[in-house]
């Protein structure tokens, strides 16, 4: 079975996450680490993040099996990806589980998906995104589309969550895809 893990800063945008974990956590083994902030934010945006099919890890706890490059996960995804934790990924100050955990990605090669969700990015954000690439992460805005015609805010949620599971390589049905005009 697949493993990945899943990491939840404090930015906005937690129903990507949530849907992230309701989705994944059936698929694949998860473990999930959401920071003190990202808990704040997900009660004050009113998004539910326990209580799915996964290993809940703490942010301080970095004897985790996930802080290890010798235990072996698929990839892992940031969502939302604070501009905080961005940039200690890039600078691979790994102050806690999360950014430990990204930074043992990058450097064994797995699959690291970054999802910022800022706007605008300032010259620091975008230098550091692109020296994120740069060291093999995937950079995937939480953006999405509307060629689908979406008819509800899960819709546009859905979108951006079948791309996360496209880049993982992972089989779904959730949204729809491009078929032209």
């Amino acid at each position: 079975m697949e493993k990945y893990v899943i990491g939840i800063t404090g930015a906005s945008g937690m129903i990507y996450a949530r849907r992230l974990l309701e989705i994944l956590s059936d698929l694949a083994e998860v473990h999930v680490i959401i920071s003190d902030v990202g808990k704040d934010i997900a009660a004050h945006e009113r998004v539910e993040l326990e209580g799915f099919d996964a290993i809940y890890l703490e942010e301080d706890d970095l004897f985790a099996d996930v802080a290890s490059g010798s235990f072996l996960y698929d990839g892992m995804i940031v969502i939302p990806c604070s501009m905080k934790t961005l940039a200690a990924i890039n600078a691979g100050f790994s102050n806690n589980l999360i950014t430990r955990t990204a930074d043992v990605c990058l450097k064994e090669r797995r699959k690291c998906i970054l999802m910022p969700r800022e706007m605008p990015y300032s010259t620091v954000h975008l230098r550091n995104m692109l020296s994120l690439s740069e060291a093999g992460a995937t950079i995937m805005p939480l953006c999405p589309a509307f060629y689908t015609n979406p008819r509800c805010i899960d819709d546009l949620v859905d979108m951006v969550i079948a791309r996360v599971l496209d880049h993982l390589g992972i089989e779904h049905t959730v949204g729809e895809r491009w078929s032209g005009y």
